[in-house]
């Protein structure tokens, strides 16, 4: 996914992120509004931003005032918005494997991000719808003057979203943008995939009495929170096991 923050001159209705639209090429746009924000950075980082939004030569002023406004460990709400563009069900694949038999141990991941260029193209056309509706005029009253799309998707290269390097072709291409500042959603899943790791009976392959029953064991994940779509899964089969039960 790929979020783009828009500081509101006024109040906005508090709205969890929710889906706003779905176009006609493989991405979901979500958006949510008047987010609470745990703010624990330097002030070094603030300055950091403001250095690059003049080199930019990006109209910072009210950003400025914004940033100022922030300090060391203090919890704001912030008269913002948020829309978030994020690739559906993507063609690219990474690798995943445990590197030893400890739980404790991280596994090795090879994510892969980008790696078909179809995953690449849709970014890059959420991107560009969304940096439509920031310059779009019904959008005008939920930003500062002189503030455009482009402009607040720069600023997200300031951002310590990931831990990838930046380049300076970022500013002015979508597809470096879109490879520089990619996020995941957070949902992680596919860590126990039904055929790979559990059966169809979310039984853990060659373990007796094992089962795994929850998002790992998905192959995609649905378009939004799928903490419904858990309890569902789980519910289904611990009735199942319970049938089976009785009926032995």
């Amino acid at each position: 996914m790929h979020p783009v923050f828009i500081p509101s001159p006024k109040p906005v209705e508090v709205s969890l992120v929710q889906v706003v639209g779905i176009p006609n090429f493989a991405s979901y746009i979500e958006g949510g509004s008047g987010l609470s924000l745990s703010i624990s950075l330097t002030r070094t980082f603030f300055n950091g931003v403001l250095d690059l939004l003049n080199k930019l030569k990006f109209p910072s002023q009210s950003i400025s005032k914004l940033l100022k406004s922030l300090d060391l460990g203090l919890n704001v709400t912030t008269q913002a918005g948020v829309i978030i563009q994020k690739v559906s069900g993507p063609l690219s694949r990474g690798h995943l494997e445990l590197r030893n038999t400890n739980p404790d141990d991280n596994p090795s991941v090879t994510f892969n991000y980008y790696q078909d260029p179809e995953d690449l193209n849709n970014c890059v056309k959420g991107l560009s719808a969304i940096i439509n509706v920031i310059d779009s005029k019904g959008y005008s009253s939920y930003k500062y003057p002189g503030v455009n799309g482009r402009g607040l998707l720069n600023l997200i290269l300031a951002l310590p979203i990931n831990l990838r390097p930046r380049h300076i072709t970022s500013t002015f291409d979508l597809k470096q943008y879109c490879m520089d500042t990619t996020m995941t959603i957070y949902h992680y899943h596919g860590g126990c995939q039904v055929g790979k790791v559990v059966d169809n009976d979310y039984k853990v392959l060659r373990v007796d009495a094992l089962r795994v029953i929850d998002a790992s064991t998905f192959l995609k994940s649905p378009g939004t929170n799928p903490q419904a779509t858990i309890m569902m899964l789980g519910r289904y089969m611990g009735q199942k096991i319970l049938r089976e039960r009785e009926a032995f």
